[in-house]
């Protein structure tokens, strides 16, 4: 057994025959901002990311506030409670973008209302005339997915969390950090039936190689044990030796 692994995935591989199992890297991200549009010169003040392998917490984060050079909306505070002094001294997002990219480089990033905070995000990178971060990975919007799981019914992170059994109760405001963490289980909540088939599928794909690991373990030995020495009779060496008697110029006799 061999372990290879990027930042994307780690690959299990097994041998006779090759069995691959390849373990998912997610990067659960959220961000706070100064307010609603980047194109109205709003600027990130907060990035907030968790590591998943598979469908473990790693313990990994990345975690930035940001000085934003600039005023933040009121109605922006109300939800974060973010205030300029506290900001100012933090790094600008020039800064981090470099941990930030290699934070999510390979990844599938997971996002509430993605398109919010890629739109930010990107914005900042392309302020740098750096490439968009989905550039580098994936996005998975956990918005949608719940609109598509839940129709008709609010489907923001507290509502979510209150859903699906996750303990929010410690959130009184925003944080990016606090919310990436939560999302995340809600992410694993609600995708805990998809993971059991692909889990169920997995299994029965290694017992199937398993079951033919053994077969060709099994063949090989009934062959090891029918195979045996067979010694001539007195007759066939009798006829052998008067073959050989027979033959002229025979180099093993000549001495070459």
């Amino acid at each position: 057994m061999h372990k290879n692994a990027n930042y994307g995935h780690a690959r299990y591989t097994s041998y006779l025959p090759i069995f691959e199992i390849i373990v998912m890297r997610y990067v659960v991200l959220d961000t706070e901002t100064t307010g609603l549009d980047p194109k109205q010169g709003h600027r990130l003040i907060e990035i907030g990311a968790v590591e998943l392998l598979g469908r473990q917490l790693t313990g990994k984060t990345f975690h930035h506030y940001l000085n934003p050079d600039r005023a933040i909306d009121e109605e922006a505070k109300k939800v974060h409670g973010i205030e300029e002094a506290f900001l100012a001294d933090k790094p600008r997002f020039a800064e981090v973008a470099d941990d930030l990219w290699l934070f999510c480089e390979g990844a599938e990033l997971i996002i509430h209302n993605a398109s919010f905070d890629m739109g930010f995000i990107n914005h900042e990178l392309a302020q740098l005339s750096r490439p968009p971060l989905n550039s580098v990975c994936t996005v998975r919007d956990t918005l949608k997915e719940a609109r598509q799981r839940f129709p008709g019914k609010r489907n923001n992170l507290d509502a979510l969390c209150e859903r699906l059994g996750v303990n929010a109760s410690h959130r009184s405001l925003h944080g990016a950090l606090l919310d990436a963490q939560l999302l995340a289980e809600v992410f694993l909540a609600m995708t805990r039936g998809q993971q059991s088939l692909i889990d169920e599928e997995s299994e029965a794909v290694l017992k199937t190689d398993q079951a033919k690991n053994a077969e060709i373990i099994g063949q090989v030995g009934i062959v090891k044990h029918v195979l045996k020495v067979i010694s001539a009779t007195e007759e066939e060496v009798a006829a052998h030796d008067a073959y050989l008697g027979g033959l002229k110029n025979a180099l093993w006799l000549s001495g070459l």
